[in-house]
């Protein structure tokens, strides 16, 4: 295997710069949101801060590890090296083109291929949560575990729904029949706060489909070091197709529920 930094030393990179992009998102922000514009639908916006954050990021690494690669949600990817940091600029666009208090800056670094790791910080708060392979998951310096929920019926379910009409159509299904199976459903509406969420207990668990890289990247790490299985369905890795994050005791009733519901289908 090639020599890389340790996860250590990626963090120590990783939390100043995603701390100064936070408080640009912030500032941002409180000065106005400008220059609105849309992606995929018109449901799924842009603005201008996003842009602006991830070209901060994007210059620090560079200027701290000018060899690694970057992948970022609005300009895609950029070199490639050993390392590949994966950035999320704003994670949670229309909490932040609302003013809701739950939008994120998420940044892992991902070497020979697996994420060793990431920081999410709502911005809005300055909440933070840091984790490391083998490490453990930290917020506020204290070490994190996920529940230890044992009973589906009693789960606190995080998702979150796509912007596509027809996917929504499915997902609002889906959740219709779940709703009766576990305790309540939460929708936060930033992926990368759901999974921290999970790592730290708050929800139980959770699952969305059609979260990319960006989405999950650090805030994967920080549940998976907290205890957590964060996986795909029936075997497979996170990816576009699904993500589910949940405890040990939980996981296994939880996907053959999602499963059963089909939650990966639909458009």
């Amino acid at each position: 295997m090639s020599e890389f930094p340790a996860a250590d030393e990626l963090l120590s990179i990783a939390v100043p710069i995603a701390r100064e992009a936070a408080a640009t998102a912030r500032r941002m922000r409180a000065e106005a949101i400008t220059d609105v514009s849309t992606k995929s639908t018109l449901t799924d916006v842009v603005t201008e801060a996003d842009r602006a954050v991830e070209r901060q990021v994007v210059e620090a690494l560079r200027a701290a590890r000018p060899a690694d690669g970057v992948l970022g949600e609005e300009y895609g990817e950029s070199s490639s090296g050993a390392v590949r940091w994966i950035l999320d600029p704003i994670d949670g666009t229309v909490n932040y083109l609302y003013g809701i208090p739950a939008y994120a800056v998420s940044l892992a670094a991902e070497a020979d291929g697996m994420v060793v790791a990431g920081v999410v910080i709502n911005a809005a708060t300055g909440d933070e949560w840091t984790a490391t392979r083998g490490g453990g998951a930290r917020r506020a310096g204290r070490r994190l575990r996920c529940s230890s929920r044992t009973d589906l019926s009693q789960v606190l379910l995080g998702t979150g729904f796509g912007y596509d009409a027809k996917r929504r159509a499915h997902q609002g299904a889906v959740v219709a029949q779940l709703i009766t199976r576990v305790r309540d459903i939460r929708r936060i509406g930033a992926a990368s706060l759901d999974l921290c969420s999970v790592g730290e207990g708050v929800l139980d668990a959770y699952f969305e489909k059609g979260l990319n890289p960006w989405d999950h990247a650090a805030g994967g790490l920080v549940a998976t070091e907290a205890g957590a299985i964060v996986r795909g369905l029936d075997g497979a890795p996170p990816s576009l197709d699904m993500v589910v994050a949940a405890p040990p005791a939980i996981f296994g009733p939880l996907q053959d529920l999602l499963v059963e519901l089909d939650a990966a289908g639909g458009a």
